[in-house]
């Protein structure tokens, strides 16, 4: 017996699951209870990375390029984006693909001569 999986439609930047597509919906997915639940902890767990990213920002005479509030961020995003292709549809798999989101997210470009041996020197 087939898994029964439902599409709905997801805004990241609105953090927004919808069973319904609107103009604010960046992609659609087809997912069952199971991963519909993983999905909204997603959408919840990067909610709260980013209100966590949000009070540290002002801290002064510490760069927030590479700072564990950074780095859960994204961790948080890239698994949401991952997520978001594996269930997503061809147009959904495409944009995400597009967008490049994936590898960017991967890529902190700390190879980079300033960093003086892959470490950023703030941390």
């Amino acid at each position: 017996m087939a898994i029964q999986k439902t599409p709905y439609y997801v805004s990241v930047s609105h953090r927004l699951i919808q069973e319904v597509p609107n103009d604010s919906t960046e992609f659609e997915v087809l997912l069952d209870d199971e991963d519909l639940a993983l999905l909204q902890d997603k959408i919840a767990g990067l909610s709260k990375e980013d209100e966590y990213t949000f009070k540290r920002a002002p801290v002064p005479y510490k760069s927030t390029d590479h700072d564990e509030a950074t780095e859960h961020f994204n961790r948080q995003l890239t698994e949401l984006y991952v997520l978001l292709y594996r269930t997503g549809s061809e147009r959904t798999r495409r944009s995400i693909i597009e967008m490049g989101v994936l590898s960017s997210l991967s890529n902190t470009d700390y190879n980079h001569p300033g960093y003086g041996g892959g470490t950023p020197l703030n941390k």
